[in-house]
């Protein structure tokens, strides 16, 4: 008698709880880990059209041979059939066109169309590679400051490539040539080796993984006949280097290709497999053209399925590179080995770039302050931070409010006066959690949305009772299929699993989104982080307090690291509720959100990187007295110490106390692409302002 369908679920859960299913599941899960890895290796090789040849994969890969047009080739077996297994290794991407007189670079596509509608707008404040004769250059490409979003014409169009400025550090074009950057040099996303829940994501994800199944193949033997693998170039112009290849090649019996990657849904794996589509010289196959030079009528085209193809989270799930691999070596007729996969080796520490400047130091407490992650509401890591770094002396006496500030109080009790900077970011949290899994966010403050949509994302936790922090979630900030309008609508985050996972793993509304952050240095003594505004004003407050001696305060000093500055001032205003009416005055240590690129407009906010701290005379909430402006300037120019005057837009925690008594002027440092993922700054403006900050605490 045939067993009902609830006794076959029962079934089939006991067969899951027996040791043997276990032994099975995690080898399961082993080899898709595998799989994810490996092809994640593949996404980040920078290999752009006309430069496929860079990664020297022949010298990494046993057998393989490189020929004039950068083609990777390895010839296994001999005889009839013949057959050609091929890949494309290069990628999207742009070359220099113009290098402006100010040391910015202007940008060209390279190759035939563009990959997505939303290509060019997908990399507005992003890190970039610039791939010269002598390595590789990081950049940025610049944004417009989020500060100044009211100001912006044309923002409902879609950016094109007309609208990318890239940001190499420099000041000059004779700057950006001492770099070693030339015209035609590749300019590249520069993608994190990024995996969540079984998928491998970037640019390119579905070609890559052909690649790493092409690759992957050929450590094994044809059972018959001869195999030639080859992963080609220059794919974007027409597979001109598969054909050049081809040509030489003479007559084989089949040729196997792996294209781009096609559109899959939402769920975990696809479960559909490789699309294979037959061609020839009279059929539909996109290398129809390219081909007759192969002397063959049979020719396959293998396509996996993709999460949003085209774009900069273009993901693969590891069943379908498995399905991938599994293709390769039934096209190459091979077995495959028992670890097949050929990975890549990955570059994961922290790059300095070469330098012989003083700011070493300032530049580490920065970067290790930048990356914690901390929204409004959960500043915690930033805190624990800051108070590990304070000296013995402030760290004894340190207080944490019932607001979550920080604050350090010390020096004669005269003429009381607050310095605050504050701890959080801009960024999203969770607003609710949908049943497959996806998440709509909530912004927290004003971040460049567009800069966001489309980019790696985490899922942060907070501390629980017992003091362990659960991992962070990977996962991706999903991107529009098209858009006629520029700005996304509400943003949405997917982290690989449906929402009964995701809320088993503590997910839950308020929780922090974020995008995946890394500091470094651009060229000279500028710096790209997330999180500039305000961990640059948080470290230059706490190199002043470290480099203190309290016994030299001229007066009651309150040092305070504020929390939920973004969106509400709600930090400031609690400490104010307890102090504000005691105080004579305070600085509020705020980013000056500069003019300095060619995207913003200089008759106001121009105060250029490098020139110094800045006192911010005039914003959106706050006019400093006359008085408490000359007062600044003059210990300034007593120290030696380079500071501009500007005007700017948005408010600072200053704004919040002055209601309840004390005069506030702001002090800040430069910077560059507010409130997006690349704001950039220089580290002799932190300098200037830590020393400032000291100067004014000591002078009567």
């Amino acid at each position: 008698m045939p067993m009902r369908p609830r006794t076959l679920l029962l079934a089939a859960a006991l067969a899951a709880a027996t040791p043997m299913a276990r032994v099975h599941a995690q080898a399961a899960d082993a080899a898709a880990d595998a799989a994810a890895r490996a092809v994640a290796s593949w996404i980040v090789v920078d290999a752009p059209p006309g430069s496929e040849g860079r990664p020297n994969l022949n010298k990494v890969f046993a057998g393989w041979t490189v020929d004039a047009w950068g083609n990777y080739s390895k010839r296994v077996g001999s005889g009839r059939p013949r057959r050609v297994v091929a890949c494309a290794l290069d990628q999207s991407g742009y070359v220099v066109s113009q290098i402006t007189d100010d040391g910015f670079l202007r940008l060209r596509r390279s190759g035939q169309g563009i990959p997505h509608q939303l290509w060019d707008q997908f990399h507005e404040g992003q890190r970039l590679r610039v791939l010269t004769a002598t390595g590789v250059v990081r950049a940025i490409s610049a944004v417009a400051n989020g500060h100044f979003a009211s100001l912006h014409r044309a923002d409902s169009l879609v950016a094109t490539v007309d609208q990318l400025w890239v940001d190499v550090g420099a000041s000059s074009a004779d700057d950006v040539r001492r770099r070693g950057i030339a015209l035609l040099d590749p300019v590249l996303y520069d993608r994190p080796a990024w995996t969540f829940e079984g998928y491998a994501t970037g640019p390119g994800a579905g070609a890559r993984a052909g690649c790493a199944a092409v690759a992957s193949a050929a450590k094994g033997t044809p059972r018959t006949g001869e195999t030639i693998f080859v992963l080609s170039t220059q794919r974007i112009f027409g597979w001109v280097g598969l054909g050049a290849f081809l040509a030489r090649l003479g007559p084989v019996d089949v040729v196997t290709l792996f294209e781009d990657g096609r559109p899959a849904t939402t769920g975990a794996g696809t479960g559909a497999g490789p699309r294979t589509a037959a061609g020839g010289r009279g059929g539909q196959s996109p290398v129809r053209g390219v081909v007759q030079s192969a002397r063959t009528d049979s020719i396959r085209v293998i396509a996996p399925a993709v999460k949003w193809p085209g774009t900069l989270v273009e993901s693969i799930h590891a069943s379908d590179a498995l399905k991938l691999l599994d293709a390769a070596a039934a096209a190459a007729d091979v077995t495959l080995a028992s670890d097949p996969w050929a990975a890549l080796p990955l570059d994961t520490a922290r790059t300095l770039a070469p330098r012989t400047d003083t700011f070493g130091g300032i530049e580490r407490q920065f970067l290790a302050l930048a990356d914690l992650p901390a929204t409004p509401g959960h500043e915690w890591r930033v805190r624990d931070a800051l108070l590990a770094a304070l000296p013995k002396w402030a760290r004894d006496i340190a207080i944490t409010d019932s607001a979550g500030n920080l604050i350090v109080a010390a020096g004669p009790d005269r003429d009381p006066l607050a310095i605050i900077a504050h701890m959080d970011e801009v960024g999203y949290e969770i607003e609710r959690i949908l049943p497959d899994g996806r998440v709509t966010l909530r912004a927290l403050g004003g971040g460049v949305a567009t800069a966001w949509e489309g980019r790696p994302a985490y899922l942060h936790f907070d501390r629980m009772a017992d003091g362990r922090v659960p991992e962070s979630l990977r996962g991706v900030y999903i991107p529009r299929d098209s858009a006629r309008l520029r700005a996304p609508g509400p943003m949405t985050a997917w982290f690989g699993v449906d929402s009964a996972t995701l809320v088993a793993r503590g997910a839950k509304p308020g929780l922090p989104v974020l995008a995946y952050k890394r500091g470094e240095r651009l060229g000279g003594a500028r710096l790209v982080a997330r999180s500039n505004d305000d961990r640059a004003g948080s470290t230059a407050l706490l190199t002043a307090v470290q480099q203190l001696d309290p016994k030299k305060l001229a007066r009651k000093t309150w040092f305070v690291w504020s929390v939920r500055e973004e969106g509400g001032l709600n930090g400031a205003r609690a400490f104010g509720a307890s102090h504000a009416r005691d105080l004579t005055r305070v600085y509020s240590i705020d980013t000056f959100v500069s003019s300095d690129t060619p995207l913003e407009s200089p008759h106001f906010a121009y105060a250029p990187l490098g020139k110094g701290a800045v006192l911010r005379g005039l914003d959106n909430g706050a006019l400093s007295p006359p008085a408490e402006r000359e007062r600044v300037l003059a210990v300034a120019r007593a120290h030696g110490i380079p500071i501009q005057v500007g005007t700017t837009m948005g408010s600072t925690d200053g704004s919040a106390l002055t209601a309840m008594g004390p005069v506030n002027t702001s002090l800040s440092w430069p910077g560059r692409y507010s409130h997006s993922p690349a704001e950039v700054l220089d580290l002799r403006d932190v300098e200037a302002l830590a020393r400032l900050v000291g100067a004014l605490v000591i002078t009567p």
